[in-house]
């Protein structure tokens, strides 16, 4: 028998898109079919609308009179910003990843080694942020390049970038800096503009738009070669007609998203934490402390041992709760968490782990349910765990 309610709270996996949104993604299905690149008036009309979305990207990210490149999505964009700096550079060097980075920009080690390059990976501290005094270390003349999360997916740190622009500055000035904001955002503070870093990508479907769109703010001046080629749009740095329903429903999605979202979902994430930790006094958070300034308002983390992270998903479904054990791109791979364990878990606690991320849709008594289906299910699962 199916559960009579849906609490979705996988929000870092994909969002629900907004009636906003699908209505303007309609209304372009409909109305504003026709292919930008075309001479004629009802083309011109589409090129409009997409460039009053990406004005209205381009503004949020503190970013006016820089590039917007759209994309199919943050690991697109992410690859853009990583592989086609590189194909700029002339000659061999270091390249710089944070040890907790998305695969999107983990799994392109292997092609910037090909290319020539060193890749050397930034640890982090037992709370998932960099570890500033070993990344100073590691800076010298021969880094060509540094790519850090604004927030990781996983236990929503918030990354010290003004800090790590700084490290920059002094120890590798040429060195560029690329940030994926895909799950940064709209929901913690960041300004473009003037935050020193050359590149910053981002996610439609993390923000209430659809999937298969994202896009790359490039800083005025930083030169990047495309990696697809064919007609030329985009300033031929990403060809291909582009995806108008998506673009401009991002648009919408930015345009309407609420001012006071990071205030209601900081709330709601103290909220659960205190529920879960007076229904489940073992309960172990990984990530910031949520009076840390690192830490992001919308993902929590935390290890309910001795209760394996997938039983107690699984459990939970059954409730019509929706949660998740990790990065939803690494779901399938049946394996323990390579963030958690860069971040110092043990193998068993990273094992018990959740992730519960929040939208600003998300309810009061949604999160008294969760607390209280957990504590339902873990006081009864626990006493199968084998000893």
């Amino acid at each position: 028998m199916m559960p009579n309610r849906n609490i979705y709270l996988d929000n870092s996996a994909t969002t629900r898109p907004s009636d906003a949104v699908v209505s303007a993604m309609l209304g372009v299905l409909q109305e504003n079919w026709h292919n930008p690149s075309a001479l004629y008036q009802p083309a011109m009309q589409v090129e409009k609308r997409m460039t009053a979305a990406r004005d209205i990207m381009l503004k949020a990210a503190g970013a006016a009179g820089h590039t917007l490149v759209f994309t199919a999505g943050g690991t697109e964009a992410d690859n853009m910003a990583i592989l086609g700096y590189l194909r700029t550079v002339k000659k061999p060097g270091r390249v710089l990843l944070f040890s907790v980075e998305h695969p999107a920009v983990l799994n392109c080690a292997q092609e910037i080694e090909r290319m020539g390059h060193r890749v050397a990976h930034i640890p982090v501290t037992r709370t998932g942020v960099c570890d500033l005094e070993k990344l100073e270390a590691m800076l010298g003349e021969d880094v060509h390049l540094i790519t850090m999360m604004q927030v990781n997916n996983e236990v929503g740190a918030i990354q010290p970038i003004d800090a790590v622009v700084k490290l920059r500055d002094r120890l590798c000035p040429k060195a560029a800096i690329h940030v994926d904001g895909v799950q940064g955002f709209l929901r913690v503070p960041f300004h473009f503009g003037k935050s020193g870093v050359q590149s910053y990508a981002f996610s439609g479907h993390k923000l209430h738009a659809s999937k298969g769109v994202g896009g790359l703010i490039l800083r005025k001046g930083h030169r990047i070669a495309p990696i697809v080629f064919g007609g030329g749009q985009e300033g031929d740095l990403r060809s291909g007609t582009e995806n108008v329903p998506g673009i401009v429903g991002m648009g919408e999605a930015v345009r309407t998203y609420p001012a006071d979202g990071a205030a209601h979902m900081m709330a709601l994430k103290r909220r659960l934490w205190e529920g879960l930790q007076a229904a489940v006094p073992a309960a172990k958070l990984n990530g910031p402390a949520l009076d840390d300034p690192a830490c992001a308002p919308h993902i929590l983390n935390v290890t309910l041992a001795p209760v394996r992270s997938q039983t107690m998903l699984f459990a939970l479904e059954g409730e019509g709760i929706y949660v998740s054990a990790g990065s939803a791109c690494g779901a399938h791979k049946q394996k323990v968490s390579s963030v958690l364990t860069a971040m110092g878990l043990s193998t068993a606690d990273a094992d018990c782990a959740l992730r519960f991320s929040l939208c600003p849709g998300v309810t009061e008594a949604e999160i008294d349910e969760t607390v209280a289906a957990v504590r339902k299910h873990y006081d009864m699962l626990k006493a199968y765990v084998r000893r």
